[in-house]
């Protein structure tokens, strides 16, 4: 990074320390001159000293409620990511979903496999000031062996754990499950998000890693720096769900006309202001982009861009997709991620994308493109078993109109899947594709023989 570093600097003329930490004895042999105003994290630590060497007590500088604290750059799920500047009202919201909601104390050991560009580091990192041990780790956890994180977990004494559901899908497939050797005992909560955390992910937990523990997925955004849904220690857990709505927080489902739905699929919108919201937009002055980027659909509601059902009973969440990712076939309304629960069991399937297709007359039909596992192959018996599965499952207007197979699934560095993407090929519509970790993907989805003449 310190090649790039020297770059970025360049840009900033208002920095006044670059403060490198080394995690490697021999960086501190590397020569950083050329980094204006940069030093060594214990160099810079020798500058709190006094003359006597003693160190005096920390300052801290009292600052409004909406003074700027930092910016996150959203994933780039619907294009070029968003740099949303948050303020110190996002403490509040951390103290609320960990302390209070996930009964976090000085005796909890968080885990959180985030990159630095996520959301929740900046929420993890935050729960220091709370008391509560923090594992940040970086990159894929059975990188080493196989079962070098549920070593870990053992090691460490882990008590909640915070995984990206793509990393959960991985250690499935894979088979990488503690074994004999590893209690767990400390484990508590285990909870999974960043993406639609599937339905069959709750057998695999109970059945594969824990029983006598909570697991559940959690649903929040870059834009709240906290939770909308998540855990509650009080509640029970019903599977594919998530239990509960954050404290202060008024969330709905809505319709096209900002109706609230109860047990239908529909847009999730914050109706009230709440202490975590982004304070604006980087250099958008007046507030106007910040406007039509969140409000514009529903004057007064904060649109978060995710589509999702409540259900009327236990008042739990179930995400469905991204707004841009539903499917409307038929006159009836679901998500990809409905799909995804049904076919993604079959063994032959390793992955699959499920999106729209427009007419002329913007009638609409939807495409399952199935990525085969090795070592099977795509049939018209393989198509006739997914259609049933799909139509016992959830009901026969959910059957894609068109099934086919395809050599790879689009996804960005979130591990997303970008139905986007794909649907704005082939409807031939134009993209960006900055955003893709595997662009050549995308050429699979241009000309589709079957596609054409709808």
């Amino acid at each position: 990074m310190l090649p790039k570093m020297k770059e970025i600097v360049k840009g900033l003329p208002s920095l006044e320390k670059v403060i490198i930490v080394s995690t490697k004895g021999e960086s501190y042999s590397k020569d950083i001159s050329e980094i204006k105003n940069g030093c060594f994290l214990n160099e810079f630590l020798e500058l709190g000293r006094e003359k006597d060497g003693s160190i005096p007590p920390i300052q801290f500088e009292q600052v409004s409620y909406d003074h700027p604290l930092f910016i996150n750059y959203t994933s780039g799920t619907t294009g070029l990511p968003k740099p949303l500047v948050h303020g110190i009202g996002y403490l509040l919201a951390v103290f609320r979903d960990f302390s209070m909601h996930l009964d976090a104390h000085r005796g909890s050991v968080y885990f959180s496999m985030s990159p630095v560009g996520w959301a929740t580091w900046n929420c993890f990192t935050s729960l220091l000031f709370a008391g509560v041990s923090v594992v940040l780790y970086e990159g894929v956890p059975f990188f080493r062996s196989p079962t070098y994180f549920w070593d870990l977990v053992d090691e460490l004494k882990m008590t909640h754990i915070f995984i990206p559901s793509s990393i959960l899908n991985d250690l499935q497939n894979r088979g990488y499950i503690p074994t004999k050797n590893h209690s767990l005992k400390s484990l508590k909560l285990l909870m999974s998000g960043g993406s639609v955390v599937k339905s069959q992910l709750f057998d695999f937990v109970y059945s594969s890693i824990k029983k006598d523990m909570a697991f559940t997925s959690v649903f929040g955004s870059t834009e709240f720096l906290g939770s909308c849904f998540l855990y509650e220690s009080t509640l029970p857990i019903y599977k594919g769900e998530i239990p509960a709505i954050s404290l202060g927080v008024n969330v709905e489902v809505i319709d096209e006309t900002g109706k609230p739905l109860d047990g239908e699929v529909g847009e999730l919108v914050v109706t009230k202001p709440i202490p975590n919201l982004p304070l604006g937009l980087w250099k958008d002055k007046d507030g106007s982009l910040l406007r039509e980027k969140y409000f514009y659909k529903y004057p007064g509601k904060f649109a978060i861009g995710d589509y999702g059902v409540i259900n009327p009973v236990t008042r739990g969440l179930t995400i469905c997709c991204r707004s841009d990712e539903t499917l409307k076939q038929r006159g009836c309304r679901f998500g990809s991620s409905e799909i995804y629960n049904v076919v993604e069991i079959f063994p032959e399937v390793t992955d699959s994308i499920c999106v729209s297709q427009y007419n002329k007359t913007m009638d609409e039909r939807a495409v399952l493109f199935l990525k085969i596992r090795d070592g099977y192959s795509f049939s018209e018996d393989l198509v006739s078993r997914i259609r049933e599965a799909i139509s016992n499952e959830l009901t026969i207007r959910h059957v894609p109109d068109i099934i086919l197979e395809v050599k790879d699934i689009p996804y960005n560095a979130n591990g997303k899947k970008m139905e986007i993407m794909a649907k704005k090929i082939i409807n031939r519509m134009p993209y960006n594709a900055e955003t893709i970790v595997n662009p050549e993907s995308l050429t699979y989805y241009e000309n589709v023989p079957e596609l054409q003449g709808f």
